[in-house]
């Protein structure tokens, strides 16, 4: 089973198209001919260029999006690292799908759709609007054994790219990611503290807001998680089945699965940028394809994106979670669009450029 997973997921990657070269310097060119100073629109410019170069043309049209939550619950937080009960995230998923978290208000001012997965909660779901896709009822206890299987982990990847595929054969062209699952910036740290070389101290936060005896405790959980499951660096998906967590597993496939479908993706805080970089290395095509959206106050988060060249959008100060960020970008694909689009030019508009 594991090799025909594999195998799957490869196929899947192998239909990632390359960043268009040629439409970007396209979108570049006409960019230069608006009535404005060369670059003076900064990342707006940069974020039309990209979307160009990803659909290789000038200019896609994106007006169907959604945002992607990916919920799972954590063995872990047996270990009490976080400040909140692990009843808090099948409690937040009803909350999502009625319509009454930060990310459900935040979509509808951005005309978004919000689909929410039950990939790894350990709680039993039922809601109409639930994409029911469980592969595990939680993780295990990392500190103890590995969260999954390699396996599970591969099966929690192919979750995420079907959620990409069908929701593409919806219509939708730009995604957001999110996630829900309390104790999940534990195994993000830890995640992080392998694939990037940081020390435990320099990857582990606050998460929904410990204290400082907290956070020592957390790094000390991530350290013998590590030490626990000794994960192999060079095989990220060893990484996520020993370290990580079903929603991030989701999370990577769902990029790539977006990836392979020609969709961009926003991506979130410092849990779904984890993501974005397991996706990255399992998948280097996909790069081009994500937009890092803010910078959270996680501390890890900086280096996460600076390990796949991204640069937020915007810093606001936020760690909520959820696909908040992401979504509030939205608003800045739309304006880079928008400009490109509407401006005059300066041979229409009669405006000297001398």
């Amino acid at each position: 089973m594991t090799n025909e997973l594999q195998t799957a997921l490869d196929h899947v990657i192998e239909r990632i198209a390359p960043f268009h070269e040629q439409a970007a310097l396209d979108a570049k060119a006409h960019s230069d001919q608006l009535t404005k100073p060369t670059g003076s629109l900064g990342k707006l410019e940069e974020i039309a260029f990209r979307l160009a170069g990803i659909s290789g043309s000038l200019w896609p049209d994106l007006s169907r999006k959604a945002v992607v939550v990916m919920a799972g619950d954590h063995g872990v937080c047996e270990e009490g690292i976080s400040a909140y009960p692990q009843e808090v995230t099948p409690q937040m998923v009803l909350n999502f799908l009625d319509g009454g978290a930060a990310v459900n208000v935040l979509a509808r001012q951005a005309e978004a759709d919000v689909y929410c997965v039950d990939i790894g909660v350990s709680a039993d779901l039922e809601h109409p609007d639930l994409l029911s896709r469980k592969v595990v009822r939680g993780t295990a206890n990392m500190t103890k054994q590995p969260a999954m299987s390699r396996e599970e982990a591969l099966q929690a990847v192919m979750t995420g790219v079907q959620v990409a595929e069908e929701l593409a054969e919806k219509g939708y062209r730009l995604f957001a990611t999110g996630e829900m699952g309390i104790g999940n910036t534990t195994p993000s740290a830890a995640l992080t503290t392998v694939l990037t070389g940081l020390l435990p101290e320099q990857s582990v936060g606050r998460g929904t807001g410990i204290d400082d005896a907290g956070w020592r405790h957390k790094i000390e959980v991530v350290k013998r998680a590590i030490a626990v499951n000794q994960p192999d660096a060079a095989d990220p998906l060893d990484v996520l089945a020993k370290v990580g967590g079903a929603e991030i597993a989701g999370l990577a496939g769902f990029i790539i699965g977006a990836a392979a479908n020609g969709c961009p993706v926003v991506i979130d805080g410092f849990i779904s940028s984890v993501a974005a970089l397991v996706a990255v290395r399992l998948a280097e095509q996909a790069k081009p394809y994500l937009f890092a959206s803010h910078l959270s106050q996680e501390q890890g988060h900086a280096v996460v994106l600076g390990a796949m060249g991204l640069s937020p959008m915007i810093q606001l100060d936020m760690r909520l979670g959820e696909g908040t960020g992401a979504v509030l970008c939205f608003h800045f694909v739309d304006a880079a669009l928008k400009l490109m689009q509407e401006m005059a030019t300066f041979a229409s508009a009669g405006v000297s450029r001398e």
